[in-house]
């Protein structure tokens, strides 16, 4: 009775494992397909990430600049400005 039973069920079990099998071998053809890819992806920028950068870049000039004026404004009413400095005649 035992035999019959597994005989029976042998081919619904079968296809489990060509199902699996199959899915596994989809799974190594494509993984140097996804590596590549994944290479690929991290070796190039996209426009967005270099307009993402961009404008990081742009931000931390301003504040450069802002800082320098700053300093710049501060020698001037200390009136102790460096040569570059165009600091206003004073009244």
């Amino acid at each position: 009775m035992r035999l019959v039973i597994a005989l029976a069920l042998a081919p619904l079990l079968s296809g489990c494992v060509v199902g699996t099998i199959a899915e596994t071998a989809v799974d190594v053809v494509t993984l140097p397909v996804k590596a590549v890819s994944a290479g690929v992806d991290a070796a190039t920028t996209s426009q967005s990430e270099a307009d993402e950068k961009r404008g990081r870049e742009l931000r931390r000039q301003d504040e450069e600049r802002g800082r320098q004026l700053r300093a710049m404004d501060k020698r001037c009413r200390d009136r102790r400005p460096l040569p570059t400095d165009i600091c206003p005649q004073p009244r």
